[in-house]
């Protein structure tokens, strides 16, 4: 009977100005969480889902997430203070002066300050770990306000209040780990999803009888090889490829399922690596008849671990080959030393036991000429690693019934490939633009490309990622490599500028001729401002993605 004729206090004192203001409060904190949360997600998708890499991108921005910790807690802690007596009008507004201001600080310190280059996508996995984190949210601030109406009558003179005001801002930071939750409790879900899109890419494939598959994988030049390959193939044949860097197992079946058609005859599959039995999943979905190994290098050691468990994982596109043939780049140490039984085709440019050798070769702004086995080509593409891509491929379209005298003019019309050594006028200056997915060999390269040009040539790098207990070590090299090379260097970030610096002052570089700036954009302003009555070239080198 008591509970009866209390519940019309309880339901006055809910809708009270001063709960009313209190649940702004809470729903102002709960669109913090929001952007706390979507930035994170953001973070989560670049470091393909992986909770490693994403307790790595906390570390490495301890120092926003502190800033964007002041916004909450300060707004909470000006709550608390006049949360004693808030009877009075004046103090009543407390509540959305510290709201507003929370929203205002959350907005100011947890935007990025540069656009995304890769903005989240929302996938329907995206979505799917949306909900999920959602509910998650919603069960946690359900538990801290359980049995609000027995509570609520009470205020302000509550502990039990109290303790939820303090665990709001925390509930807030919260929001950056929710997506490493949703992602553990959909696992089930991802996996059968997974699964079925994978079984679906098997029945295509299986179905396709006379479809050919050639696996291509490299530490570096695959997705050049790839590119190239398609253009020379299609010659001959009617050739699908897997677009852009769709070189992920999920990559590989979104491309089977919506691209492959009866009509395809031949299916150029490049496979990408970053964690152990990448490669071999894929080659479980492709069934490749031959395969092409571009490279081996220390690409993704911070992933892989080992030179050794690189090496192993990538022959795993020549170990699944049965009555197939092995395209192998027999310039690559790692590749040489390797033993296969395979039907091998050996290319490359260095002299010595190759069955396709590109010689005679002239490097000019212009373009390159070369011979592959008496035949001369002629590419507008530029340096040396591109010619043996493109020997690389030559060497698969002749053996799959192209002559080589038809594969000079495709040759000769090659496109480069976006954002590998791409040149781009811009006014007078001239943009080599290199900046995708920056190697060891590709760096080096790209610098003697650079070296080739008359002009002022200035490299614009952050340097080389993912080389685990290597990364100085080979950023360095890279900086001593680069001095007889440029004219200026301008790095970006001041943590990654470290090692490059270092090799270019051992190399004697100027050190007034080295800038260091914290963006991309930062740097490129420097530079086109630079007076110089020569011919600028500009080489952009890697751009990192917006996780680092």
């Amino acid at each position: 009977m008591d509970i009866f004729l209390s519940t019309p206090i309880i339901f006055i004192n809910c809708f009270s100005p001063i709960m009313v203001f209190f649940y702004f409060y809470v729903l102002t904190l709960t669109v913090c969480s929001a952007i706390f949360f979507l930035r994170s997600m953001h973070m989560f998708q670049l470091n393909s889902y992986k909770a490693a890499g994403q307790f790595k991108w906390f570390g490495q921005n301890i120092k926003w997430i502190v800033l964007n910790s002041l916004a909450p807690i300060a707004s909470t802690t000006l709550f608390i203070i006049f949360s004693g007596n808030l009877a009075g009008a004046g103090n009543i507004l407390i509540i959305p002066v510290s709201a507003l201001l929370l929203l205002l600080g959350t907005l100011i310190l947890g935007r990025s300050k540069t656009k995304a280059k890769k903005p989240l996508v929302f996938t329907p996995r995206v979505i799917r770990m949306c909900i999920t984190s959602a509910i998650v949210y919603l069960l946690l601030l359900f538990t801290a306000f359980k049995n609000p109406l027995l509570m609520f009558p009470l205020f302000p003179i509550n502990y039990k209040l109290t303790g939820i005001i303090h665990f709001l801002p925390l509930l807030t930071l919260f929001a950056l780990l929710l997506p490493i939750i949703a992602n553990i409790i959909n696992a089930p879900v991802e996996k059968l999803n997974n699964r079925r899109y994978i079984n679906d890419a098997k029945r295509i494939i299986d179905s396709h009888k006379n479809l050919i598959t050639i696996g291509i994988t490299g530490s570096y030049g695959k997705t050049s090889t790839k590119f190239f390959l398609h253009k020379l193939l299609s010659v001959k044949y009617n050739t699908l490829m897997t677009p852009e860097s769709f070189n992920t197992t999920l990559g590989v079946v979104k491309t089977i399922r919506n691209d492959l058609k009866a009509t395809h005859e031949i299916f150029i599959c490049e496979m990408g690596l970053k964690w152990l039995g990448d490669i071999k999943e894929i080659c479980d979905i492709v069934k490749p008849k031959h395969s092409v190994l571009t490279s081996i290098g220390p690409q993704h050691l911070e992933t892989m671990k080992t030179q050794k468990n690189i090496i192993a994982e990538k022959f795993e596109i020549a170990d699944c080959i049965k009555d197939g043939m092995v395209f192998l780049n027999y310039d690559n140490d790692f590749i040489i030393n390797r033993k296969t039984n395979k039907n091998i085709i050996r290319y490359g440019l260095v002299e010595g036991n190759k069955d396709y050798l590109a010689s005679d070769i002239s490097v000019s702004e212009r373009g390159t000429s070369f011979a592959v086995n008496g035949t001369k080509f002629e590419t507008r593409l530029l340096g040396m690693h591109n010619v043996q891509n493109i020997t690389g491929a030559i060497a698969v379209a002749h053996k799959l019934g192209i002559e080589m005298k038809d594969l000079v003019l495709p040759v000769k019309r090659l496109e480069p490939v976006p954002h590998r050594l791409q040149i781009i006028n811009k006014g007078s200056d001239i943009i080599i633009d290199d900046a995708f997915n920056s190697n060891p060999v590709g760096a080096n390269a790209a610098l003697d490309v650079l070296k080739a040009f008359k002009g002022l040539r200035i490299l614009v790098t952050p340097g080389m990622v993912e080389l685990g207990e290597k990364e100085f070590e080979l950023n360095k090299s890279f900086g001593f490599h680069a001095t007889d090379c440029c004219d200026y260097v301008v790095l970006i970030g001041e943590k990654q500028a470290a090692p490059i610096k270092t090799g270019l002052l051992e190399g004697s570089f100027p050190e007034e001729k080295i800038k260091v700036f914290k963006t991309l954009n930062e740097g490129l302003e420097f530079v086109y401002k630079i007076d110089s009555k020569e011919q600028k070239i500009i080489l952009l080198e890697n751009d990192l993605p917006d996780n680092y």
